[in-house]
C-alpha cells in the first residue's frame, strides 16, 4: 500500500501543477484580451486623452467686423474683455471651487448646461468681461483654483450706444436650437451671435474665423509654454449708408416721444438716418443681461425692441391724402383747377364727419385742399373713387407692402378693400369706411418708412425705390466684398402734370 501511494503522488502533484498551469494561462490570455482592447479597440481615446492631458489646443474668438457711418466714421468696433474659463476634467472638487470662485468674482457660477456638445478639456465659459478686481483676486488665488485660467476675447463695442441700436442691433449668446442648425455648426456654447439688425443679417461677413494655439499644460491644467499659434482672421468691415451727425440730429428732434424718424436719400433710396424711440443699450448685451436688465425691456409696454420705423403699423392719417389727390387727378373725379366746396362738415346718410377746420375751408382746388389738409375736400372725392380704387392706387405707392429694406422684421402694413374686409369679418364693405381711408384713417395701416417712400417716389420724378443701409462691406485688405446699389422698384402710375400738382 505504501508502494502504491509513492506511485500515485506524482500523479496528483500533476494534476495540481495542470491546473495551475491553467488558471495561469488563462489570466494571461484575459490580461491580453484586456491589453488588445485597451491598447487598438479604445487605444485611440486614451492616447488622445492622455495628449489633452499635457497638450491642450486652446481656441481664440476672432475679432468682428466693425461697423462704419458713410463717412468712415465708427459705430461700432471692439474693446478687450477678461473672462473666466474652466476645465472641468482638471477639476477633482466642483463644489469646493465654486465656493472659492464665488469669494473671488460677483455673480453666479453655473456649469449646469453648458457641457453638451463640447471636446475633452475644452474650457467652458463661466464668466463674460470680468472687471479688474475681479482678474487680480483670481490671478493672486490661481494657485488654489485647478483648471481656471483667464482668457482674453475681443467683446463689441457699440460708440453711440442707444442712438444706433433700430439699425446695428445687438449680439447675444447663442441658444441650443441655433447649435443644432447647419448654419451654425462650427459655434460652440457660449458664443455670442447677432440677435438683430445688422449684426443678425450680417452674421457670416461680421463674425471672421477662429485662431487657436498648442499649450503644453502641467498637472493643474496651467499653461507652461505655446507650442504653436494660429491667429484669427478677423470678420469683414461693413459702411452703412448713415449719416452719424443726422442721426443725432433726428434723434435730439424725437426726443422722448414714441415714434420714429428716418431721413432717405430721394436719387438714390440710400437711408441716411432711423431713429426709433424708446431704444435700447446693446452694450448691456454684448457684456450679458442681467435677469432685471432683461425683464425690464422685455415688459416695457412701449417696446424698445422694436424697430418702429419698419415694424409698428398706424394709419398714416393726412400724410396719405397725395394718395387720395392722385387718384382722384387720374380718374378724372376732379379736375386740378376745379374748385369743390369744403365746409366744416360733411354727411352721409344719417352720419356728420367734421372737418379738423371748425370754420371750414370754403371753395378750393386740389392744390389748396392738400396744402390745408383738407378733410371734407378728400371725403367728397374718396366717395366717388370708391375703396377698391384708393386701394389700387395706395398699393402703387408702396403702401400695403415691405419695402424691401436690407434690416430684418420689417411689416408690410394694410390696405383695405372690399374683398379684403369680407375674408377677414365676413361683413360688407360700408361708405362711411370709404371716407375714413380716404384721409387715411380706418384699417388702413403703414410703417412710417412706407409713407416715406411714397413721398420719396414724389420727389424724384415717380421712382418707387428699395431703400437700403448698407453701403460696402470690405475685408481687412481693403477688398470691397458687397456694395448697395439703387433699386428701382417700379414707377406711380401717375401723369407728369398730376405728379406736378402733388410735388408743388
Amino acid at each position: 500500500m505504501r508502494l502504491q501511494s509513492r506511485r500515485e503522488e506524482p500523479r496528483d502533484l500533476r494534476n495540481r501543477v495542470s491546473k495551475v498551469m491553467a488558471i495561469f494561462a488563462i489570466s494571461f490570455l484575459l490580461l491580453s484580451l484586456r491589453l488588445w482592447y485597451l491598447q487598438v479597440v479604445k487605444g485611440e481615446e486614451y492616447r488622445r486623452l492622455s495628449e489633452n492631458n499635457r497638450i491642450r489646443l486652446i481656441i481664440t474668438a476672432p475679432p468682428r467686423g466693425r461697423i462704419f457711418d458713410r463717412e468712415g466714421r465708427l459705430l461700432v468696433g471692439n474693446r478687450p474683455s477678461f473672462n473666466l474659463t474652466v476645465v472641468p476634467e482638471d477639476v477633482k472638487d466642483w463644489e469646493g471651487l465654486k465656493r472659492r470662485l464665488s469669494s473671488l468674482v460677483s455673480g453666479e457660477i453655473d456649469l449646469e448646461g453648458r457641457r453638451d456638445g463640447r471636446s475633452p478639456f475644452e474650457p467652458i465659459l463661466l464668466k463674460r468681461d470680468m472687471s479688474w478686481d475681479e482678474v487680480a483676486r483670481v490671478e493672486v488665488n490661481r494657485i488654489d483654483l485647478p483648471g481656471v485660467s483667464i482668457s482674453v476675447e475681443p467683446m463689441r463695442y457699440y460708440v453711440y450706444g442707444r442712438t444706433l441700436s433700430a439699425v446695428v442691433g445687438y449680439l447675444g449668446e447663442i441658444d441650443r436650437d441655433h447649435l443644432s442648425a447647419v448654419r451654425f455648426g462650427d459655434y460652440r456654447a457660449g458664443d455670442l451671435v447677432g440677435k438683430r439688425g445688422i449684426e443678425r443679417l450680417w452674421e457670416e461677413s461680421l463674425r471672421g474665423i477662429r485662431g487657436g494655439y498648442h499649450v503644453e499644460v502641467d498637472a493643474l491644467g496651467r499653461i507652461k509654454k505655446v507650442l504653436r499659434e494660429i491667429r484669427p482672421i478677423p470678420g469683414k468691415d461693413i459702411y452703412l449708408t448713415i449719416d452719424i451727425e443726422l442721426q443725432k440730429v433726428a434723434e435730439e428732434a424725437l426726443g422722448e416721444r414714441v415714434g420714429a424718424v428716418v431721413a432717405m436719400d430721394p436719387r438714390t433710396g440710400e437711408i441716411l438716418a432711423m431713429v426709433s424711440s424708446p431704444s435700447f443699450d446693446p452694450n448691456l448685451f454684448a457684456r450679458g443681461l442681467t435677469e432685471k436688465e432683461w425683464e425690464a425691456i422685455v415688459k416695457d409696454s412701449y417696446r424698445p425692441l422694436e424697430n418702429k420705423a419698419i415694424q409698428s403699423q398706424y394709419p398714416p392719417a393726412s400724410t396719405f391724402k397725395v394718395v387720395t389727390a392722385a387718384a382722384a387727378l387720374e380718374e378724372g373725379i376732379v379736375r386740378a383747377e376745379e374748385r369743390l366746396f369744403s365746409g366744416p362738415y360733411f354727411v352721409l346718410g344719417d352720419r356728420v364727419f367734421r372737418d379738423w377746420k371748425e370754420e371750414g375751408h370754403g371753395f378750393i382746388d386740389i392744390y389748396q385742399a392738400i396744402v390745408e389738409s383738407a378733410d371734407t375736400f378728400f371725403y367728397q372725392v374718396g366717395l366717388q373713387l370708391g375703396v377698391d380704387r384708393i386701394a389700387e392706387y395706395a398699393e402703387a405707392f408702396g403702401f400695403g407692402r415691405r419695402t424691401g429694406i436690407d434690416l430684418d422684421g420689417e411689416k408690410p402694413g394694410l390696405v383695405p378693400t372690399r374683398k379684403w374686409k369680407r375674408l377677414a369679418f365676413g361683413e360688407p364693405w360700408y361708405k362711411g369706411e370709404t371716407l375714413s381711408v380716404a384721409v387715411g384713417q380706418g384699417y388702413l395701416l403703414a410703417t412710417p418708412l412706407q409713407v416715406l417712400n411714397a413721398y420719396v417716389a414724389i420727389a424724384n420724378g415717380g421712382r418707387l425705390l428699395q431703400p437700403y443701409v448698407v453701403k460696402e462691406v470690405v475685408d481687412r485688405e481693403g477688398n470691397v466684398l458687397y456694395r448697395g446699389r439703387v433699386k428701382e422698384r417700379g414707377r406711380l402710375p401717375i401723369s407728369r402734370r398730376t405728379l406736378d400738382v402733388l410735388r408743388r
